[in-house]
């Protein structure tokens, strides 16, 4: 049996990587849909630290570890275009801040206008207002990734830990080939 499609929603964003900001949206919002569906897309515009498939499966750990009932996908092209294919009929999106809200109220309003989806905001608890995936990256590049345990689920710690390992020796390895020659 399939679910009304104005009970599916759809919560996009590129979560690279997931946040405990984003997990809390997640938990407010998933009595509201009978299906969340958890929509991995990508943004030319950022550099990844995890392939989307990367992040698929971490999400989709972090889910199964919480028994989160969500449904973890990835996507390219128009988020409405994959809310239509996936018969979504609500896009959910959580708030931060007010600086977001002028944003996001332009997006829900040009996605209404162009799909007929509804978007439905939910505001992420005050331990998060601060938190986005772009400064969590700038602060991992520091090297010291413990200091996001707040802000990131430990599965998230880890992968970021590993990543980092791997992109200092591939400098490390690079830095010695270059004063070799």
């Amino acid at each position: 049996m399939t679910s009304d499609p104005s009970r599916i929603a759809l919560f996009p964003g590129t979560f690279d990587p997931i946040t405990n900001g984003h997990l809390d949206v997640v938990r407010r919002a998933k009595g509201l849909f009978d299906e969340l569906v958890i929509a991995i897309g990508t943004n030319p515009a950022k550099v990844d630290l995890f392939s989307p498939e990367e992040r698929r499966a971490m999400i989709q750990q972090i889910a199964d570890a919480e028994d989160l009932p969500v449904t973890v996908e990835t996507y390219t092209g128009l988020t409405v275009d994959f809310a239509r294919k996936r018969g979504a009929k609500v896009i959910l999106r959580g708030l931060r801040s007010a600086s977001d809200l002028a944003f996001e109220f332009q997006l829900a309003l040009t996605n209404r206008a162009v799909a007929d989806i509804e978007t439905v905001f939910i505001l992420s608890g005050e331990s998060h207002g601060f938190t986005s995936s772009s400064l969590i990256k700038q602060i991992a590049a520091g090297g010291n990734i413990d200091r996001l345990s707040r802000l990131l689920p430990a599965q998230v710690i880890d992968a970021m830990k590993d990543r980092m390992d791997r992109i200092r020796q591939i400098a490390h390895t690079n830095d010695a080939h270059t004063q070799g020659t």
